[in-house]
């Protein structure tokens, strides 16, 4: 029963189709396929330009990436060992404070300086310099931290009177700034 169902249904499809009207189309002329093919042309041309543009773009991206990257890298070489020389610093400072009230000179004395010595010179390999702040210099707030001030005839206002801890630049740039006293002008 299922075979005559589908038979009889094929047989309608057929009928059905013998009656519909089969439209040919007609061929172009030689003017409208040209037209056609010049606007198929246009319509790559425009959308090659678009991926060109795309391609373009893309390609920049990728540079500006790989140029950010390289910049980060070099940073991460240049002052990656920050956190370090910051815990090595406080070190530093106590072995110059330990040779500056030293009452004697003894072996031991001898020792902290070559210790200190050898230190500073370590530390210059990787790119760490002291902040100059000789007495008497102007202070200069981005390489200075001013903890005081003390009245003096002696010296220039605005000046270094006295350094209460060393800075530090790392590769040129301030690591930790020196901790000053500035002089300032006496009251009349």
């Amino acid at each position: 029963m299922d075979k005559k169902k589908h038979d009889s249904h094929q047989h309608e499809k057929k009928a059905d189709a013998s009656q519909e009207k089969v439209e040919v189309a007609q061929p172009l002329s030689d003017a409208d396929r040209i037209k056609e093919l010049e606007e198929a042309l246009a319509a790559k041309g425009l959308e090659s330009a678009a991926n060109w543009d795309k391609y373009l773009r893309e390609r920049a991206d990728l540079e500006n990436y790989r140029k950010r990257v390289q910049k980060e890298k070099e940073e991460i070489l240049k002052y990656g060992k920050e956190e370090v020389i910051m815990e090595i610093l406080p070190a530093l400072d106590n072995l110059e404070r330990a040779i500056d009230h030293a009452n004697e000179e003894s072996a031991i004395v001898e020792g902290v300086r070559l210790t200190l010595s050898m230190l500073l010179s370590a530390l210059k390999k990787f790119g760490v310099t002291p902040v100059e702040t000789p007495q008497g210099a102007p202070f200069n707030p981005e390489f200075h931290q001013a903890m005081g001030q003390v009245a003096s005839a002696d010296q220039e206002p605005n000046t270094i009177v006295a350094v209460f801890q060393k800075g530090y630049l790392l590769n040129e740039r301030l690591l930790r700034p020196a901790m000053v006293t500035v002089a300032v002008k006496p009251a009349a």
